[in-house]
């Protein structure tokens, strides 16, 4: 009985074949897999890992207890007093578009802390970053604000953004930081920590 020949090339083209519908078995279940590695690292940033306690992303290993993430829930000062608490909210403003605010606060606190020999350059960066009516990031802050921060900037002094940093802050405590202290992200990390202390 006469046998089938398959030259090498056919055999490769071949198994090319069921290779390639095996492959595209794979990279559906692998899309599935990413968009599932990418969630669970969404998680883990929105709730970080319980290992002995909290670790949160930061370079130190900083514990995060349950007393502290009471504690952001008395007010917005305490929240960004708080590294932990700022890397949280700012998670949370992330997923509201809205993460130029704290952004703008955070780079106002860095920027009173500046030598005077250095306010100009880190001046006109918040102002084309954030201030600027056509800034990347820009904050919600009105005309008039705009303009007077604008003045400020070109003239720079350690109080240069100070109004506007205030009207962003309060813009934060009336809106978003109530929001975030209702969200699962919030909810969440508390619960696990409270759950974690009474183990």
């Amino acid at each position: 009985m006469p046998g089938f020949f398959f030259s090498h090339n056919n055999m490769t083209e071949l198994n090319g074949k069921e290779d390639c519908k095996l492959a595209k078995g794979k990279v559906h279940k692998k899309k599935q897999k990413a968009f599932g590695a990418d969630l669970k690292s969404y998680l883990k940033c929105m709730v970080p890992h319980i290992e002995s306690g909290i670790k949160t992303s930061s370079s130190r290993n900083v514990m995060l207890s349950a007393e502290e993430v009471i504690q952001w829930s008395q007010s917005l000062e305490k929240l960004l007093a708080s590294q932990s608490g700022q890397g949280v909210f700012r998670e949370f403003l992330k997923s509201e578009f809205s993460e130029e605010n704290i952004e703008f606060w955070l780079a106002c606190e860095d920027y009173k802390k500046t030598k005077s020999d250095h306010l100009h350059g880190k001046a006109e960066r918040i102002y084309e970053e954030f201030v600027q009516s056509d800034a990347i990031k820009q904050i919600n802050i009105d005309y008039q604000m705009r303009e007077a921060t604008a003045k400020k900037a070109q003239d720079p002094t350690h109080t240069s953004f100070d109004e506007a940093q205030k009207t962003v802050y309060i813009l934060m405590e009336r809106d978003s930081y109530p929001r975030f202290l209702k969200s699962k992200s919030y909810l969440n990390l508390l619960n696990q920590l409270q759950t974690n202390t009474s183990k």
